[in-house]
Order: structure tokens, then sequence, then C-alpha cells
């Protein structure tokens, strides 16, 4: 900068300066203002070499213009540094307001940084304010109202007196850096307004055009479409229908006017469909047809939304997925029950097991425990076992662990009846079935196989479990009975399997070792199975073969 003993160096200096920020905010465009601060750090502050750095989205800086040197304009420009660099920087060096001067003693260190950087040769400083080639001043500019929110960073090298600024070009740079910053933000919103002005001219002629369109596919679609009127006391009422939806339902066009989906929707899926109506979205349910019917439809729902009025109806796409569904169901089925008898299999008894249990011992829950929650929730009546009667299922106390909500499942006392229900789990294997399929082969073992299926299923309640493991092996899962209960019910099972049974014009027996194990919260799916297989074993290993009946 001019020396402070020269007033008149300094004007003109202030004249340039003016034109500078004239220039800042004439310039066409954002890349026009970005070159024009950096053209008037070198033609109206008196530097050397001039570059803005720009923040990107992602935080970090790009060198977005160059000024005083072609060969380093064409370097470094375009080219980013990291944020976190660019941070060490800002808060290394001399504060001198708003702006940062690093020395030469200090910037050493920044040599190897990734921030890109050019600097002017000279000769090693003889004046103790002499600019060195390594000195650095950085002019931050911030987004208009102030604050922490970065906008970019000026950096500047060397003066052409060849002096470190004074206070009056400290003043000057920090003062033009301000005015640099309100004129990229002015460019930057300029540029959005302009690209707001194409976008809206061009989504107006494609809205013109697109309304032929949309008729033309509304009409024609080959899958059902609607338009249903959203909110008010007349939410969900069809306003139009094309003739696709019309054939899918069985029902005319003026007819279907008459409803709203919640009137053509199966009972059991009105929660769905409220759902999907409120927030737009994809749902499978079942639509009632003329000959009272339902069929599965894929529901797709797009809120169209009016500017100034907010929603106003619900564009609906309809298609038919009745074989699909089918198929899906098919293939659940399949997946989770045994092929030969139809029972759920392996894998779904587990399934069905482990729902009931839980990690947790019911003994793990202690008085301290239950004491916690009377503490956090008031005066609750508990059970025994830790679960509260009222049955929440929310934020539990400190120290009270995840499953002290949760209603144990606890094994009832074999020596004494004390009134505890529990989940029995009775394992059935069958005796003499090998030799069966050894004389008569395994066509006839499967015919038998099939009919204990049927006599086991027929011998249970709606709600117990009889599952098919694999082989000769059948377990039933029978909730809520006591010891006695599940000994009275392995009698029955195996009373029922030992009738003889007729393959082929002959009758057959097998006969039934039963083994009762109980599920205990505690246990794993595995253990319980296991507990149950071993008692299967031990009552076989203890019934005499006179009392087992075979084929």
């Amino acid at each position: 900068m001019e020396a402070e003993s020269e007033p008149y160096v300094r004007l003109a200096t202030m004249r340039q300066l003016h034109q500078a920020v004239a220039d800042l905010n004439t310039a066409r465009s954002l890349a026009d203002t970005l070159q024009s601060v950096a053209d008037g750090i070198v033609g109206g502050l008196g530097y050397e070499l001039g570059c803005v750095n720009l923040v990107r989205p992602d935080g970090d800086l790009v060198v977005a213009a160059f000024a005083g040197n072609t060969a380093a304009e064409s370097l470094i420009t375009g080219r980013v540094g990291s944020r976190e660099s660019w941070e060490r920087r800002l808060s290394m060096g001399e504060a001198w307001d708003d702006l940062r001067f690093i020395p030469h003693t200090e910037g050493w260190v920044l040599l190897d940084d990734d921030v890109p950087q050019w600097h002017t040769e000279g000769p090693e400083p003889r004046f103790e304010d002499e600019w060195h080639p390594l000195d650095r001043l950085y002019a931050p500019m911030y987004a208009s109202g102030g604050g922490l929110d970065l906008l970019g960073v000026i950096s500047v090298d060397r003066p052409r007196n060849g002096r470190r600024p004074g206070a009056w070009g400290r003043e000057a740079l920090q003062m033009y850096a301000s005015q640099a910053a309100i004129a990229i933000s002015n460019a930057r919103l300029r540029a959005n307004m302009q690209r707001a002005l194409v976008r809206l001219e061009r989504e107006q002629q494609a809205l013109r055009a697109s309304e032929e369109s949309f008729r033309q596919a509304f009409e024609y679609a080959p899958s059902g479409m609607a338009i249903a009127e959203m909110g008010g006391d007349q939410h969900g009422r069809l306003l139009r229908t094309n003739d696709a939806l019309c054939r899918l339902l069985g029902r005319p066009a003026s007819v279907l006017r008459r409803y709203s989906f919640a009137d053509l929707v199966h009972p059991e899926d009105i929660g769905t469909l409220l759902r999907t109506s409120a927030e737009g979205g994809r749902a499978e349910l079942r639509l009632g047809r003329r000959d009272g019917t339902y069929l599965w439809v894929s529901l797709r729902n797009s809120v169209v939304a009016d500017t100034t009025d907010g929603p106003r109806f619900l564009l609906t796409h309809v298609e038919d997925i009745e074989e699909r569904k089918r198929n899906e169901l098919n293939l659940a089925h399949r997946a989770s029950h045994d092929a030969l008898t139809g029972l759920p299999n392996s894998a779904e008894l587990r399934s069905r097991l482990g729902a009931r249990l839980c990690e947790r011992p019911h003994a793990a829950v202690t008085s301290s425990a239950i004491e916690a929650l009377d503490a956090a929730y008031g005066d609750v009546e508990t059970s025994a076992h830790g679960y509260r009667a009222d049955g929440y299922e929310g934020e539990v106390a400190p120290g009270v662990g995840p499953y002290d909500h949760h209603v144990h499942i606890v094994a009832p006392d074999a020596e004494r009846d004390d009134g505890t229900k529990g989940l029995a789990v009775l394992f059935c294997d069958l005796d003499g079935f090998k030799s069966i399929n050894d004389r008569f082969g395994h066509h006839a073992g499967d015919a038998v196989l099939i009919e204990v299926a049927r006599r086991l299923t027929t011998c249970v309640r709606d709600g117990d479990t009889v599952a098919r493991l694999g082989g000769d092996e059948f377990v039933v899962l029978a909730d809520g009975l006591g010891a006695a209960d599940a000994a009275d019910l392995a009698v029955r099972l195996r009373n029922a399997i030992i009738p003889p049974i007729r393959v082929d014009g002959r009758a057959v027996r097998v006969g039934a070792s039963f083994g009762i194990g109980w599920a205990e919260c505690g246990m794993t799916e595995e253990e319980v199975l296991h507990s149950a297989d071993q008692r299967m074993y031990v009552e076989k290993r203890s019934r005499s073969k006179v009392h087992r009946r075979a084929g």
C-alpha cells in the first residue's frame, strides 16, 4: 500500500478502489463478479497477485478467480483446498481485525498442505516491515449479515511498494472483502433468480403441453386410474375414473362416482387405506367388485397439491395383483409348512416358539427391579415374575432391563400343583413306523404320516400348534396348561394315534412315545425342543414293548 506520509497517493488509490467496487456491482454474472474481485485486488488495492477462494457446497474452497500472473492463473484456477487446511490457516498468525497475516517465520509449516498457493520471487527483506516472499495475508469474506457463515477467502501477495500494509491498507483490504462478499452474494441471488425464471417458463410450457398428454394417458391407461377428492367431508370420493378401473371393479364410471375408496375396500384393509390416503405412497389391499368378491390390488397414491391452497386431490393408480398375491401366499405357505402333511414345519415351529420367549429368565427379575418400576411409574401392580399388570410397554426405569414388562413364560412345578400354567411342548415319535416303510414302501409310510397329522390336529385346540419336524417326529405346542393338563393331553394324543390306519386295503398300526417339555424364558428354541426330545427318549426306554403298538 501507499506510504502513510503521502495522502495524495492514498487519495488516488481510493479512487481506484472506488472504481473496483463499482465494477463488482456491474458484473453481469457470478463468474464476472469473481473475476472483478480478483482484478480489483491488483488494480484497486495495489497487490501483485489476487486470488478468490470460494466455499463449495461440500465445505471445501476452490480457486474461483485469479489476477496478476497469467502463468499462475492457468496453474491453480479451479484447484481445491480442504476446509480443514483453510481453517488451520485462518486460526494462525496475527489477527488484523478480520484479516489474518501469517509471517514467513510461521508460514513455512504450510508449504505442504493442500491449499493451492503461488508466491512471487524476490530477495530477502532488508527492513522490519518489508514483505517476505513467504508472507501470507488473507481476508475472509462472510455472507451478508456478518456472523460466521464463511463465503470465501481473498488471498493477496506482495504489495507493489514491497512493504507490509499499514493501518490504512489493512482497513482498505478489509472493507474491500466486505464489499466483495456482498457483490458475490448478490450475483448468486441474481443467478438463482434467472435460473428460477427460466425454469418457471419451461415448467409452464411443459404443463400446457402435458395437460393433453395426461388426459390421454389417464383415459387410455391399461391399468386402473382414479382421481379422488382429498380433505374435507368428501375425502376419498372418486371424482373421475378411467375405463380400465371400471372394467376391473365391474362398475360403470357413473356408479363409481357415488363411492369413495373407503366404501369399496375390504374391512380388514381400511387402516392401510387411511394411511395411504393421508400420506400418499403405495399399499396392497382388497377392493370389492360388483359381484361381491374382493380383488387384491396395488394402490399407489400421489398427492396433487396446489401452491396456494395446499393438497387438493389424490391421483390413484390401481393395478391388479390377484395372481401375484395368490402365488406369494402359496410360496409363503410352502416355506413355512410341511409339503406332505400341510403342518407347520421345523422353521415355523421355531418361529412361533421364539416369539413367546425372551432371553432373560423370569427368575432374574428381582424385587429391586420391581421397586424401581414402582419408583418410576407409581404404585402399579406387578406380578411375581416382574411384568406390570397394566400392560405398560414404554420406557423402563433406570436399572430395569428390556424384558421386565414382558409376560415371562414359566414352567409349572411337576412336584406340586400350584396352579401355574405354562407353554407345554409335546415331542412325539412314532413307534413301529420304520417297519411299515420297510414292509409296504414309502407310499404307505406317507399315508400313515398324513393320517397321524390329521388325528393330532383334531385332538388339539384352535390356538395350539401341531408341527412336523421331519421323518416320524411331531411336536405339539399347547399354551395355558398345567402339568396334569399336559399329561392328559399326551394320553389323548397317543390314544388317537393307536387305532388302525387303512392303507391300500390293509390295516396298519403305529404307536407313539411322548416327551413333555416346558418352554421357559431364558431358554432358546433349541434348548426347549431338546428338553422335550430327551424326555421322549426317557419315556420310550421306560415303556415296555408290550405297551407299544406297531403295524
